[in-house]
């Protein structure tokens, strides 16, 4: 059973930083690339960033310069760093596992972590 629980939002004031955690199980977690997904109040879903099994990550244009994303293959945990926050950052942080194929595509997505950018 594919597991993804993310952690480690919550209120935080803007210019401070965060760290959010994915604790994944139930796949091989090294084998498969990983991405951050968000959703803000009347924005929709918007992918924050992709990592591949050795921890190269691309990033979308709104987060570049801002949020770093890693990972930890032994202890199979995918991280994202935010530092900087700004209230556009207020979202629902959600860990996305990706589906096997020649394509990017998500089959697990967790439950969402969220985060709150508010002085």
């Amino acid at each position: 059973q594919v597991q993804l629980v993310e952690s480690g939002g919550g209120l935080v004031q803007p210019g401070g930083s965060l760290r959010l955690s994915c604790a994944a199980s139930g796949f091989t977690f090294s084998s498969y690339v990983m991405s951050w997904v968000r959703q803000a109040p009347g924005k929709g879903l918007e992918w924050v960033s992709t990592t591949n099994g050795g921890g190269d990550t691309i990033y979308g244009d709104p987060v570049k310069g801002r949020y770093t994303a890693s990972r930890d293959n032994i202890k199979n945990t995918l991280f994202l760093q935010i530092d900087s926050l700004k209230p556009e950052d207020t979202a629902v942080y959600y860990c996305a596992k990706s589906g096997s194929g020649d394509y990017y595509y998500v089959d697990y997505w967790g439950k969402g972590t969220p985060v709150t950018v508010s002085s």
